[in-house]
């Protein structure tokens, strides 16, 4: 490992001086690289562990799909709906996968609104978004009107510029190596 120079080790507090408590938070996990699903899947882990009820609403995988996050979050009691179609490069009907994203808004913003869950995912969301598959102004209402006590964590590639103004936590995940260019498929206990 080599060493550091002292000077370069930050020793001032980078935090401001007037941090103040919220009653919830919107994060949002974009950008081209590989784990924003698994990252808001942690936040889940934590939120299950503080003992909040927790929905996850997953606006591109199917049902069909057994994946082991959604194996353990049930598993932890998490309410969860795998509502897509699948990826779009492989459907017969594009305007089935259409209707299939806008009912699961529909489903989203109803559990958003009712506030029995207090951490409520919309996994990778962007893309119906930014599509208009979902009406992005009704998003923003619904994300932007929530019950007090709600958090929401969405997921996807190029979260449109409205849905970061009403964030509070943006990050984006960087694609600097992927395993698929090296022609590797996902692994099952790595990747789903």
């Amino acid at each position: 490992m080599p060493e550091r120079n002292p000077d370069e080790i930050p020793t001032d507090d980078p935090r401001p001086t007037e941090l103040r408590r919220a009653p919830s938070l919107v994060l949002v996990n974009t950008g081209p690289g590989k784990g924003k699903t698994s990252a808001a899947i942690g936040v889940v882990v934590r939120a299950v562990a503080r003992g909040w009820p927790v929905a996850v609403v997953q606006f591109l995988k199917s049902g069909t799909w057994r994946t082991g996050e959604e194996k353990v979050c049930r598993d932890l009691g998490v309410d969860w709906w795998a509502e897509g179609e699948g990826f779009t490069w492989d459907s017969d009907d594009l305007t089935v996968d259409q209707a299939v994203a806008a009912s699961a808004w529909q489903n989203a913003a109803a559990l958003i609104a009712k506030g029995d869950h207090q951490l409520v995912v919309l996994d990778e969301v962007t893309y119906p978004l930014n599509w208009g598959w979902i009406d992005l102004d009704e998003a923003v209402e619904a994300i932007s009107t929530r019950p007090e006590h709600v958090s929401v964590i969405l997921t996807g590639r190029d979260a449109p510029a409205r849905v970061i103004e009403i964030s509070d936590t943006v990050s984006e995940v960087a694609d600097v190596k992927h395993a698929y260019r090296a022609g590797i498929r996902a692994k099952k206990g790595i990747d789903f």
